[in-house]
């Protein structure tokens, strides 16, 4: 008698501590979360080629500074609106690249180098980037006046932080991938910037040869989009075998 008595007391204080098969179950679940995979570089392939303008590109506007004095010593000639750049080979400049759909349920590691965007001149210095979903974001005030730091995106919470002192550095990150965050500064009204959110490292921004290179991308099927801020977004399909450097473009037609 005094045996059985033991036996259900036991049960009961392991039912209770949690043990049994549950706590097995739980701990196998927890532990299923994917992890990083790595790409083959010696299969990997990449997607190169340029953004172009089809027409005239808009005639681009004097940035009007004088309401802060100090922005406007600190530019000895006109500062010119980004909202159309056109190099002078007819290529376009600020053009965020990236791959959309193929991928799968790959995960990547999330890079532990900051991006930086730099608010120099009165300006956000890059006017287009690309950051991966936890990787760090620091803002930096190099101008000695006041700005501020307002993110507007749609999936991600809003941001919008002052910096009145040259030197302050803002660190955020985003959690959701989303194409396209926009920045600007309450302060000075002409200043804007976006980013490009994404899950994994596959994307790139066209700069002074309107020229992009996504590499090391495992070789698939891919639906890669370009996006450009007053121009719209155009996409592809397509195809990269073992070790293919895929050239492609896209064009824009100027409005």
């Amino acid at each position: 008698m005094i045996k059985q008595v033991l036996t259900v007391l036991f049960t009961l204080a392991l039912v209770g501590c949690g043990g049994g098969e549950e706590a097995t179950t739980s701990s196998t679940a927890k532990s299923s979360t994917p992890a990083p995979q790595p790409v083959d570089s010696a299969t990997a392939g990449s997607i190169i080629g340029t953004a172009v303008l089809e027409g005239d590109a808009p005639e681009q506007k004097t940035v009007q500074m004088n309401a802060d004095p100090v922005c406007a010593k600190m530019h000895t000639s006109p500062v010119q609106t980004e909202f159309v750049v056109a190099n002078a080979d007819g290529t376009l400049a600020n053009v965020f690249v990236y791959v959309k759909d193929g991928l799968g349920g790959r995960k990547f590691p999330t890079p532990s180098e900051a991006v930086v965007l730099d608010q120099s001149g009165c300006t956000y210095n890059p006017h287009v980037f690309g950051i991966m979903v936890g990787q760090e974001l620091s803002v930096v005030n190099s101008d000695d006046t006041l700005h501020n730091i307002h993110a507007m995106p749609e999936k991600n919470p809003q941001f919008n932080i002052g910096q009145p002192i040259k030197g302050l550095i803002t660190k955020k990150t985003f959690e959701i991938p989303e194409v396209m965050v926009p920045f600007k500064c309450d302060v000075h009204k002409w200043m804007n910037s976006y980013a490009g959110v994404l899950d994994h490292p596959y994307f790139g921004v066209t700069g002074t040869t309107g020229s992009f290179d996504i590499g090391n991308l495992p070789p698939g099927e891919y639906v890669v989009e370009a996006w450009h801020e007053t121009l719209g977004a155009q996409a592809q399909n397509v195809t990269v075998g073992e070790k293919e450097a895929k050239e492609i473009s896209f064009s824009f037609k100027a409005s």
